[in-house]
């Protein structure tokens, strides 16, 4: 069932590329592997950093990179996230996939290595490389012992695979190979149609609602991978987080380090505006029994000062699963749905607010007319007293456990740093959680979900 996603760390599903990388690592095997993975074991298991008063440093480089640091000694471990505003937003027309890709295959070759080489690096000093690119940003991370030999190597890679991807165009063929068949069979999924619909009928003719097709990962070059990185991927638009076992002299060695051989782009890079979609149904056939219903609208930016009162109150709403009102008037109390739920997620523009639910085809038109009621009743009226104060226990006691290891803590560390937000976030959210009102939360939502803009988009309809 999902949850909101308002208060969750940007995700970064890794692409394609890493793959065989993956498999790479696993018939490698060395003494650092096993050493670095009974250190992940015990950060699992002691996991108690106080999280209350986490001081977060902040700084400028000479490179020109903005970075975020905590320091903690609790572990012998040092984690590093570098953002670039390289996400799909900035994807030329024709080129959607561009960013994944990009992103994806700067482990594929570096300097003089190539992906087998890096791979087995990566074992032999016990590291590891992840990331991914999203609509707002691409990313990478790299996860390593704090010991100096190890950090050295592994800081000394993940430079090489930043600064000098070879994008080898054998391994480029073959991801856009993988890439198209996912897309293939994605066409055939309602979900993923509806998904891709969705997305496309609340942002017409902006980035946020372009998705890869066949034909434009088909016509993606390794000039244009060259060029996008070139342009995207620069000192003096990146985001430098880290996190861990290291001095904060030793901290800003590491961020001029990664980021000082960067390529002279990565200046700010603003999005194009956000137009908001007039209110309309979008019907698509499919053989499917279940109808696939998304509902919703561009809503707001991460940056906006009405993120406390829409998080609290989509708790209420639909994020707060089997107490949230869209699940008891839908599910429990007419059967419509065995889920139901809604979420905002603020990006960079204005994120996307959906209600999102399946249900038999013979009865979409009345589950949809419940959940345009249950909407628009609370809108007017707010959460109850007793909904409010449960919204509030739940996001303020659950906080702690999104962010209770290192690794969780530096995808809020990338998100302060990468949206702007004020470096003492941490410390201030469950105050700001429990000062929100139910005036505030109406006023949010009818400044943000307005019924004129609301699309609906319904995957198996007849």
């Amino acid at each position: 069932m999902k949850q909101s996603k308002l208060n969750a760390p940007h995700p970064h599903p890794r692409p394609g590329a890493g793959l065989l990388v993956g498999s790479l690592r696993s018939i490698i095997v060395g003494r650092s592997r096993a050493r670095f993975a009974l250190i992940c074991l015990l950060s699992l298991l002691t996991s108690t950093l106080a999280l209350a008063g986490v001081k977060i440093e902040h700084w400028v480089a000479p490179s020109g990179a903005k970075v975020y640091f905590v320091e903690t000694r609790v572990l012998p471990i040092l984690d590093v996230q570098l953002d670039f505003a390289a996400g799909g937003v900035f994807v030329p027309a024709g080129k959607s996939g561009l960013a994944g890709l990009t992103q994806g295959l700067l482990e594929a070759g570096a300097a003089d290595l190539d992906e087998e080489h890096i791979a087995g690096r990566l074992v032999d000093i016990g590291a590891r490389l992840g990331g991914g690119a999203d609509s707002d940003r691409a990313s990478v991370s790299l996860r390593t012992l704090s010991a100096k030999p190890e950090r050295g190597a592994a800081l000394d890679l993940l430079r090489a695979v930043l600064s000098a991807p070879t994008f080898p165009q054998s391994v480029l063929e073959r991801e856009k190979g993988r890439n198209i068949a996912s897309i293939r069979e994605a066409e055939t999924r309602p979900d993923a149609i509806a998904a891709k619909r969705f997305a496309a009928a609340i942002y017409p003719g902006h980035p946020y609602g372009v998705s890869p097709t066949v034909d434009s990962v088909a016509a993606i070059s390794r000039e244009d991978l060259v060029e996008f990185h070139r342009r995207h991927f620069g000192a003096r638009g990146a985001i430098v987080s880290i996190i861990g076992d290291v001095s904060r002299a030793e901290a800003e060695a590491i961020a001029q380090r990664l980021t000082e051989a960067l390529p002279a782009g990565g200046a700010e890079l603003v999005p194009p505006p956000v137009t908001k979609p007039q209110r309309g149904t979008v019907k698509i056939a499919h053989p499917a029994a279940q109808s696939h219903v998304h509902i919703g609208l561009p809503a707001i930016r991460r940056s906006d000062t009405d993120y406390f009162p829409l998080l609290v109150g989509n708790y209420t709403l639909g994020g707060g699963g089997f107490v949230s009102r869209l699940m008891k008037e839908v599910r429990e109390k007419r059967g419509y749905a065995y889920s139901v739920y809604s979420y905002v997620a603020p990006r960079k523009l204005e994120g996307p607010f959906e209600i999102g639910l399946q249900t038999k085809r013979e009865q979409v038109a009345d589950a949809i007319k419940v959940v345009d009621e249950v909407l628009t009743g609370y809108m007017a009226q707010g959460p109850t007293a007793k909904e409010l104060a449960a919204a509030k226990k739940n996001l303020v006691d659950g906080f702690a456990l999104r962010m209770d290891s290192n690794a969780k803590l530096l995808g809020y560390l990338s998100a302060i740093g990468f949206y702007g937000l004020p470096l003492t976030y941490l410390d201030d959210f469950p105050a700001k959680v429990k000062a929100v009102t139910v005036e505030q939360i109406k006023a949010a939502f009818a400044r943000h979900v307005k019924a004129e803009n609301l699309v609906t988009v319904i995957v198996a309809a007849d």
